[in-house]
């Protein structure tokens, strides 16, 4: 069973559950030390092409994913044989296996390499580095990682880490600073930012960066982009859902796009989205005259006969300075660049 993400982890004071909070220090101080030996004592191997992870310092969420598919755009559009890599969570498939849009499913294969695969060739391995050397010898010229940061068992050539920048009164990227389980980070904030190159700033439509946050980063170069929709938005009354790490997120997205929403549901992230539920999701909205709406993420995993029943909202990362991004990826092409940093 999957729980949703807790929405006070992302409190950084007067959190309504300060006792739960409390109670779950020990088990994050153990998971941030395991983190940091796995780490230290990792041996990185070199797949023999460059290696550009992209990944973030909280558990789910940052928007990982369409960072992943902008960065592989443009790296393609300049003509390199990028490929993307991903570790395939919630699908089947063990790998190394290069997803096949003609057979493979989100049950096979998991929705953000479904995603990821109609921009670019696509391999899911939960060996990274198996993976990575599967992809090298098919013809891979460059690796994108998904979710890669806290992953050591490749050499990277370039680390980014994506932040949420939406920052609100009662809502913080880091929360307190608590790392997993007690908090959303995955280690400490300063010890992930010191394997970064570079952070993204992923931020909303007409939101500026906070003061505040860009403190954190230190001299670390930053870069902003924005999700931006990829459609107009579906016209009528919708009724919403989503199965993502932050699903309040998308709800105020589509308000602020100006999609008509009757109601909107959340699941938990990855969710597996049973035949009653979408039932249940069906009747709501044809008593409400509505259409079914979701993320392109959570259309990846519906059930074949719901796919034409419910529009996908597809969203696309789009950087502010594309200059400085290429800047960076160009700086990843050079042979010198490859260390053994994992």
């Amino acid at each position: 069973m999957k729980l949703a993400t807790p929405r006070w982890w992302y409190r950084r004071e007067d959190a309504p559950a300060p006792l739960t909070r409390a109670l779950l220090k020990p088990a994050s101080w153990v998971w941030a030390a395991a983190t940091a030996r796995r780490i230290a004592r990792a041996r990185p191997l070199d797949p023999g092409v460059p290696v550009i992870s992209v990944g973030n310092l909280t558990v789910g969420g940052s928007g990982k994913t369409p960072i992943v598919r902008e960065v592989l755009a443009r790296l393609r559009a300049q003509g390199v044989d990028a490929h993307g890599l991903s570790r395939g969570y919630g699908g089947r498939l063990a790998g190394p296996t290069l997803v096949d849009l003609e057979i493979h499913t989100a049950e096979d294969v998991g929705d953000e390499p479904i995603m990821l695969a109609r921009d670019a060739p696509m391999w899911v391995a939960r060996d990274r580095a198996a993976g990575a050397m599967t992809a090298a010898a098919s013809g891979a010229k460059l690796l994108v990682l998904d979710d890669a940061h806290q992953n050591p068992s490749l050499a990277k050539t370039l680390s980014l880490v994506v932040v949420d920048g939406d920052v609100r009164e009662d809502e913080w990227p880091f929360g307190d600073g608590s790392v997993f389980p007690s908090g959303p980070m995955r280690e400490p904030l300063a010890v992930g930012l010191a394997r970064a190159d570079a952070v993204v700033l992923l931020l909303p439509q007409g939101v500026e960066p906070d003061p505040e946050l860009l403190i954190l980063f230190g001299a670390k170069p930053v870069l902003f982009a924005r999700l931006q929709p990829d459609a107009p938005p579906v016209s009528g009354l919708q009724l919403a859902f989503a199965g993502i790490a932050k699903p309040w997120r998308f709800e105020r997205s589509l308000r602020n796009a100006g999609v008509q929403l009757v109601d909107f549901a959340p699941f938990p992230d990855h969710a597996a989205f049973a035949e009653r539920d979408l039932a249940f999701l069906a009747e709501r909205a044809q008593v409400a005259g509505a259409g079914l709406l979701t993320t392109e993420k959570d259309w990846a995993r519906l059930p074949a006969a719901w796919r034409e029943r419910v529009a996908p909202w597809p969203v696309r990362a789009r950087f502010e300075d594309e200059a400085a991004l290429d800047a960076l990826l160009a700086s990843a092409l050079r042979p010198a660049s490859l260390s053994s940093r994992p």
